[in-house]
């Protein structure tokens, strides 16, 4: 089966982005993701330019909107934070462990992709539920909730917590007061992180109000009072 300019359809191939050109969107991924973290996301671009040690034309080949280099910030922080996850799910089951430590050591990390701190971006025009962005989330999600299961299985985690629960106490504790002024905030972020595991903890030493937290209520649209 042949083209209309006569060339095999099999023959015809997608060309591959140069490995300079990967690595130079690597590093202006990087470089935004702290600059967002450190500023916000309204930093000038061609700051983030400066960071990555690239040229402003080289950002904008890669990212002509600023809508287009959130998201991919984003993207990459929900991935890195998947690969957290899934690498202390396996851990747990294959070195068999205490698989609450496993949850441990997997918030700790998870912290220093510092989500609460991308929060702000997550504004008005932003997709929450573009494909890749839902399928970054189920991914988390799954190993997430495997992990706490395994917790749970063994009679360490409390029984009436869910994921939702996690990510929000994560993206709280990560996150810095607005206004505040507390340039010394990451110096407490792990040790806050370490009271809210304890709590986690079975037996559970309270009765929580509401119910569980899934990620599916964290995406439902809030109600508005009537």
């Amino acid at each position: 089966m042949v083209s209309e300019t006569g060339t095999p359809i099999a023959q015809r191939r997608v060309p591959r982005p140069r490995a300079d050109a990967l690595r130079n969107r690597e590093r202006i991924v990087a470089a935004a993701r702290e600059m967002f973290v450190e500023h916000g996301p309204e930093v000038p671009l061609d700051e983030i330019a400066r960071r990555a040690v690239v040229g402003n034309a080289t950002l904008y080949r890669h990212f002509p909107d600023r809508k287009d280099l959130i998201h991919e910030v984003v993207l990459s922080v929900l991935s890195r934070t998947a690969e957290r996850a899934e690498a202390a799910a396996l851990g747990a089951a294959q070195e068999g462990g205490d698989p609450f430590e496993a949850l441990r050591r997997f918030v700790h990390e998870a912290a220093d992709e510092r989500i609460g701190a991308l929060c702000p971006m997550l504004s008005e025009g932003f997709d929450m539920n573009h494909e890749d962005l839902l399928a970054g989330r189920e991914r988390l999600e799954a190993a997430l909730g495997d992990l706490m299961d395994r917790a749970r299985k063994a009679g360490r985690l409390r029984d009436d917590v869910a994921v939702g629960d996690l990510m929000v106490a994560l993206s709280q504790l990560t996150r810095p007061l607005p206004g505040s002024g507390c340039v010394n905030f990451d110096q407490f972020v792990h040790r806050h992180l370490q009271l809210f595991l304890d709590g986690l903890q079975a037996p559970a030493r309270s009765v929580l109000p509401g119910s569980a937290a899934t990620l599916e209520d964290l995406r439902r649209p809030r109600q508005q009072p009537r």
